[in-house]
């Protein structure tokens, strides 16, 4: 019997940093319900449940969280706004600099939906929170589905 992978715990301080986050969160799948921005505290806040991409073939996702800090405002870009229940899927996470060590973290989503949080400076975390469980399925993308005929 093969064993779950160790649970990923992972920060990000600069760009560098964020790269293997969004690549373990590629594909992540998100109730809208499950965003929260904590503005008082400055932070924001999302549970996915991730696809695990380090269990090879065997198909797994884990609920994991994902908190950054030092975020002064927030929007969404194609979006649906108050709908709960929406399922988004995560594409990327991005790390657009300004003045330093600010900047913009941009969350990109399919079907055209960006959330962007401008931030003091960077300062992520993202950790499995759960065991794993079967995923009915893995992720394909157009290059790799091409790329296998």
């Amino acid at each position: 019997m093969s064993r779950d992978p160790i649970p990923l715990r992972l920060v990000a301080f600069d760009q560098q940093d964020l790269e293997p986050i969004s690549a373990a969160l590629q594909d992540a799948v998100a109730l809208l319900g499950d965003f929260e921005f904590d503005r008082r505290n400055k932070r924001f806040t999302i549970a996915f449940n991730r696809f695990q991409w380090e269990a090879g073939r065997r198909n797994r996702r884990v609920r994991a969280g994902l908190q950054l800090g030092g975020v002064l405002a927030a929007r969404s870009r194609n979006i649906r706004q108050g709908a709960e229940d929406a399922v988004v899927n995560l594409l990327t996470i991005r790390f657009d600099p300004a003045e330093e060590p600010a900047g913009q973290v941009v969350l990109v989503f399919s079907g055209g939906g960006e959330l962007q949080l401008d931030v003091e400076c960077l300062d992520v975390v993202m950790a499995d929170l759960s065991g794993s469980w079967r995923a009915s399925g893995r992720p394909e993308h157009a290059d790799e589905a091409s790329s296998n005929e």
